[in-house]
């Protein structure tokens, strides 16, 4: 028995201080809650407030009405397009460029440097490449002197950069490689195809999202970009080949990234799982 309660039950602490320890002992101490709790409690919150599109999948075309009716007062609101993949890990991120039948925004304009020399570099010039050069232009890129959104390099010259940037624009996904098709010698058709595109890319996690089309598009609109925007994704996370690729051993080999769902959704609609994308 604490001295206290001693105290106490002989009647010695009386007025205030005695009132102060009374309602101390009956105080009941406030157990907080462990991190299990917390994330058991989150888990509960998260799926009352599901919405009810997300267990049920719908057509495109309906998709397309649904979002066009909740979006009544917002005919230029923009749908946006995801596409969900199961990326292993060591998987390159899925990445590419596209041209969509109708575009719903103002294509953004890439700055090229193109490393070059020779009659490559003539044509580069010629094509409409910002920066043209050799090895001389890497001092240059790291200092922040020559800026650009795409790299491009001739195959004889990629030794001679690699030891440099490697480091500089690797992490950026932004150094000349191969299989991204940056290493090549016909630069001058690389640049048209790139003048008349934008790039898309997906985040580490494989989520592919994109900005698909206008709400006041007619449906068949919408429904021709996203078919060509899908078509590009299933070609780049090898769910897609075309006659000449399929022949291909290495083809046949390289492991795909399968795609999981494919939503649409627009600012004030809800994200609908498409069917039939």
């Amino acid at each position: 028995m604490s001295l206290l309660n001693v105290a106490l039950r002989c009647g010695q602490c009386r007025g205030p201080l005695g009132i102060f320890i009374l309602l101390a002992r009956q105080t009941k101490k406030v157990a907080t809650p462990s991190k299990k709790m917390l994330a058991a409690k989150a888990r509960r919150k998260s799926k009352t407030k599901k919405s009810i599109y997300d267990s049920e999948k719908m057509t495109l075309a309906d998709a397309v009405s649904v979002l066009r009716a909740v979006e009544v007062a917002s005919p230029n609101s923009t749908y946006e397009l995801v596409v969900k993949t199961d990326m292993k890990k060591g998987t390159a991120i899925p990445r590419g460029r596209m041209s969509l039948p109708r575009e719903p925004k103002a294509m953004s304009k890439d700055r090229i440097l193109v490393f070059a020399e020779g009659r490559h570099l003539e044509e580069a010039k010629k094509a409409g490449a910002d920066i043209v050069g050799g090895p001389e232009l890497c001092d240059g890129i790291i200092a922040g002197r020559h800026r650009a959104t795409v790299f491009l390099c001739i195959p004889s010259l990629l030794r001679a950069i690699t030891p440099k940037l490697g480091r500089y624009l690797g992490p950026k996904g932004l150094m000349p490689s191969e299989r991204r098709g940056t290493v090549t010698d016909d630069v001058a058709t690389y640049i048209r195809r790139l003048k008349g595109s934008s790039e898309w890319r997906g985040d580490k996690s494989g989520v592919i999202r994109t900005p698909i089309a206008k709400l006041h598009y007619p449906v068949d609109d919408v429904v021709k970009n996203v078919r060509y925007f899908m078509n590009v994704v299933k070609r780049a996370t090898g769910n897609l080949q075309d006659g000449k690729e399929k022949g291909k051993k290495e083809n046949a080999n390289k492991p795909s990234t399968a795609i999981t769902k494919v939503i649409l959704s627009s600012a004030q609609g809800p994200g609908i799982q498409i069917s039939d994308a």
